[in-house]
C-alpha cells in the first residue's frame, strides 16, 4: 500500500517537474500520465477486495479446519496421506503414526502378519486406479520402540487422489478409526457369554427357561436329569410339555400374572422306584416397562437333606460319636503335621498379629507383624512386605517357597519354608485374616539341588565317556595298524637286523594295546563289582627293584635319566603288591610321555605307619587348575599323547580301596610329582647300606 502511494506521489511531482521545465504543457503526456494513475488506482482498489476475500476464505478455512480437527477428535480417527511418488505416508492427524511419518516398508511392519496380505492387496488396488475408494480392517502395532507388540483394530478407509486426466492416483487420504475398544468389548461379551453358558451348563442346580406362554425355550443337563426320563422320553416331554400344565405350577401359577414362587413337591414314580423331594423355585423375568420376557425355574433335588435332617433327629448317639471322630482327627492330625514337620499359622490383619498353631487350634507362637518380618532375609521379605496391603495381596489363595530364619524349627541356621494361605472373610465378605499351612521344605530343596549336582556330575560322566569312546576307537586302531602294517612289512625283509627292528616296534604296540585293554577292563571291573584287593606277605624292597629294572626299559630317550631310590634291602609288608605295581608303572609311564629331557626318579620310604611312594620327573608340568582333575576319568591333558584317560583315575580307586591317599604336585615347565600313601604293618626290614 505505502509503495502505492509513494509512486503516485512520484508520478505528480514528475509531471509538475515536467510542466515547469516547459512553459507549454503538452496534452499527450498529460493524457497518458492521467491514465497511469487511474490504472494505480483501480489496481489498489481491486487488491484490496481480493484481499478481503482471500482474508475471509481463510477464515472460512480456519473454522472449518477447527470443525474437523473436533470431529475427529471425537470419533477417535487418525488422517494419513500417501504420497504414491515419495512412498511415504505423512501424518495429518492422530497418533496413529509418528510424527516423521513412515515409509511403506516400516508400515507393512506394524500389520499383523495374519492381515498383511489382504491389507496390501487393498492398497495395491487403490495404487492401480482399480478401486476409487476402499473400505478394510487390519491389526496395527502401535508400539514403536520396539519390545512386545501392541496392536490395535484399525478400520481404515480410503480414496484416492486424482489429478484432471491422470487415471491413476497421486496420493491416497486415508481415515483410520480405531476399533479396538469396540472389538475388545465384543470378545469380552462372548467371552463373559461364554462363561456364563459354562456356568449354566454345569451348574449342580437344575436350571431351565421358558418363554411367556411357558414353552420350553433352554434346560441344562441337571434339570433333565431331574427329571428321570429316557432319551426318547425326555426329548419328547422337553419339547412339548407346556410349564403351566405341569405340577405344581399347574395349581398355583397364574399364567396371565405369574409371580416369584417357592415350593418343596414330592415325585413319586414306583415303577422306576423313584422317591425324590426336589425344591422348586420360579422366578419371572422382565424388561424395563415390566414385560414378562422369560420365565426361569432352578429345581436341586433335596431328598438326602430331607433324610438327614430326619435323620439327626434321631441319632443324637452318632452326633456325640461324629464329635469325638472330629476330636480324635484332629490330635491325629497334629501328629501328623508334627511328624512332616508342618505347622498351621493365622493372621489377624485387624490385631496385626499372628498365630502359630500346633495342630489347628492350640496356639504355640504369636507374634506381631514387625516381628514376623525378622524372619525373612531380604531375598524373600516381600511376603512379609505383603502385609501391608492385605486386601490386595491375600485376597486369593497365595503359595510361597522361600527363605526364612528359624519360625518354629529349632535349629539357627536358614530353612527352607513352604508357606500356603486362604483369606479368611466376615459376614460381610471383608478380608479380615489369612489361614494356611507352613512345611518345612529344608530338606527336600537341599535334596533337589544334591539331584542337581548329581545330574550334572551324570552328564558330565556321559559326556567324558562319548570322548572315552572316540578316544579308544583312535587309540586301539594306532597300535593294532602298526602290527598289521608291520607284520606285513616283516615277511618281505630279508636282513636279520630289519626284521629285529620291526619285530621291536610290533613288541612295543603290543605291549600299548595289552595296557589299553587291561585299563578298560579294569575300569570295568570296577563298575561291575567294585574294586577287589588281595593283600599278601610280600618283600616290597624286592619287588621294588625288581619293577624299575623293567620301567628302566621304557625310558628310551637317551636325554633322560632313570634313577631309582630304594632305601631298603629287605621290607616284609602285607600288600596287594600286584595293585601297588600298577600305580607305580603308571606314574612311570606318564613321567615318560611327558618328559624329553633331565630325569625321573622313581622311590619310596617309610612315613606315618606306611609307605610313601612317589615318581619325580623334570617334564612339562601340570596347570595348577588342572592338579586336581587328572585323576578324574577320561581326563587327557594332552589329546597329541597317546592314553585312556583311565590310568590315574584307576591308581585314585586302588588307593582309596587301600585306605590310603593320592595326589600330585606340579609346576609348569618344572615338571611333576606323582605319590601315594598307604597305611600297611610293616613285619621286617632291613635297610639298604648302599
Amino acid at each position: 500500500m505505502e509503495s502505492i502511494i509513494m509512486f503516485i506521489s512520484y508520478s505528480i511531482n514528475l509531471f509538475l517537474q515536467v510542466s515547469t521545465d516547459n512553459s507549454t504543457i503538452q496534452p499527450l503526456p498529460m493524457f497518458l500520465m492521467i491514465v497511469i494513475v487511474v490504472l494505480f488506482i483501480l489496481f489498489f482498489i481491486l487488491n484490496r477486495i481480493v484481499s478481503r476475500k482471500v482474508h475471509h476464505a481463510m477464515r472460512e478455512s480456519n473454522h472449518t479446519n477447527a470443525i474437523m480437527h473436533q470431529a475427529l477428535k471425537n470419533g477417535e480417527n487418525n488422517v494419513l496421506y500417501y504420497n504414491i511418488s515419495e512412498d511415504w505416508s505423512y501424518k495429518l492427524y492422530g497418533h496413529t503414526v509418528p510424527e516423521k511419518g513412515l515409509s511403506t516398508e516400516d508400515w507393512k511392519k506394524h500389520v499383523h502378519p495374519e492381515d498383511l496380505p489382504y491389507a496390501l492387496d487393498c492398497l495395491r488396488k487403490l495404487i492401480k486406479g482399480e478401486k476409487k475408494a476402499m473400505k478394510f480392517n487390519y491389526r496395527w502395532n502401535s508400539n514403536y520402540e520396539g519390545g512386545e507388540p501392541q496392536w490395535r483394530y484399525l478400520r481404515n478407509t480410503s480414496v484416492g487422489e486424482y489429478l484432471p486426466g491422470f487415471k491413476r492416483p497421486v496420493g491416497i487420504i486415508s481415515t483410520l478409526y480405531d476399533e479396538t475398544n469396540i472389538v475388545m468389548k465384543q470378545e469380552r461379551e462372548k467371552e463373559l457369554t461364554d462363561k456364563y453358558r459354562l456356568i449354566f451348563e454345569n451348574s449342580i442346580i437344575g436350571l431351565s427357561f421358558y418363554n411367556p406362554e411357558g414353552k420350553l425355550l433352554d434346560a441344562n443337563k441337571t434339570m433333565r436329569e431331574l427329571c428321570h426320563f429316557d432319551s426318547e422320553e425326555e426329548d419328547k416331554f422337553f419339547s412339548q410339555a407346556n410349564l403351566f400344565d405341569l405340577s405344581p405350577f399347574n395349581e398355583h401359577i397364574n399364567k396371565n400374572d405369574v409371580q416369584e414362587f417357592w415350593a418343596c413337591s414330592k415325585s413319586d414314580i414306583p415303577e422306576r422306584d423313584i422317591h425324590s423331594y426336589l425344591e422348586i423355585r420360579l422366578h419371572p423375568i422382565r424388561n424395563e416397562k415390566d414385560e414378562l420376557v422369560y420365565i426361569a425355574v432352578a429345581a436341586r433335588d433335596v431328598t438326602e437333606e430331607r433324610e438327614m435332617y430326619l435323620q439327626s433327629k434321631l441319632n443324637d448317639i452318632q452326633i456325640q460319636k461324629a464329635n469325638e471322630e472330629i476330636q480324635r482327627y484332629e490330635m491325629e492330625l497334629r501328629y501328623m503335621m508334627e511328624a512332616c514337620d508342618m505347622r498351621a499359622w493365622r493372621a489377624s490383619f485387624i490385631e496385626r498379629k499372628i498365630q502359630i498353631l500346633n495342630g489347628l487350634s492350640e496356639i504355640e507362637k504369636e507374634v506381631s507383624f514387625d516381628e514376623f518380618a525378622t524372619f525373612f532375609t531380604n531375598e524373600t521379605g516381600r511376603f512379609a512386605e505383603g502385609f501391608a496391603q492385605p486386601e490386595k495381596n491375600f485376597a486369593q489363595p497365595v503359595s510361597f517357597l522361600i527363605q526364612t530364619r528359624p519360625i518354629f524349627h529349632k535349629t539357627k541356621e536358614l530353612v527352607w519354608n513352604q508357606i500356603n494361605s486362604i483369606p479368611i472373610l466376615n459376614e460381610a465378605g471383608e478380608i479380615t485374616g489369612c489361614f494356611g499351612i507352613v512345611r518345612n521344605m529344608t530338606r527336600f530343596i537341599n535334596a533337589q539341588e544334591q539331584l542337581k549336582q548329581e545330574k550334572q556330575r551324570a552328564d558330565e560322566s556321559g559326556r567324558l565317556k562319548s570322548v572315552f569312546l572316540a578316544n579308544m576307537t583312535h587309540e586301539i586302531r594306532t597300535p593294532l595298524n602298526a602290527i598289521v602294517g608291520f607284520s606285513d612289512l616283516l615277511q618281505m625283509m630279508t636282513t636279520t637286523e630289519e626284521k629285529q627292528e620291526l619285530i621291536h616296534v610290533i613288541h612295543n604296540n603290543c605291549d600299548m594295546l595289552l595296557r589299553l585293554i587291561n585299563d578298560i577292563m579294569a575300569i570295568s571291573a570296577m563298575d561291575a563289582n567294585g574294586l577287589t584287593m588281595n593283600p599278601t606277605d610280600t618283600d616290597f624292597a624286592h619287588a621294588f627293584d625288581e619293577l624299575c629294572q623293567s620301567l628302566a626299559q621304557r625310558v628310551e630317550n637317551p636325554n633322560v635319566q632313570f634313577i631309582k631310590d630304594n632305601p631298603y634291602k629287605v621290607l616284609q609288608t602285607h600288600l596287594d603288591m600286584g595293585r601297588i605295581m600298577q600305580v607305580i608303572t603308571n606314574f612311570v609311564t606318564n613321567a615318560v610321555k611327558y618328559t624329553q629331557e633331565g630325569h625321573i626318579r622313581v622311590g619310596y620310604r617309610i612315613q606315618d605307619n606306611g609307605i610313601y611312594m612317589y615318581c619325580e620327573d623334570t617334564g612339562i608340568g601340570i596347570p595348577k587348575d588342572q592338579c586336581t582333575k587328572v585323576f578324574d576319568r577320561f581326563v587327557k591333558l594332552n589329546d597329541f599323547v597317546q592314553g585312556t584317560g583311565l590310568g590315574l583315575s584307576i591308581c585314585k580307586a586302588i588307593a582309596e580301596g587301600c585306605k590310603g591317599k593320592i595326589g600330585v604336585e606340579s609346576e609348569v615347565g618344572q615338571g611333576s610329582t606323582f605319590w601315594m600313601w598307604i597305611p600297611c604293618p610293616i613285619n621286617n626290614m632291613e635297610e639298604n647300606n648302599n
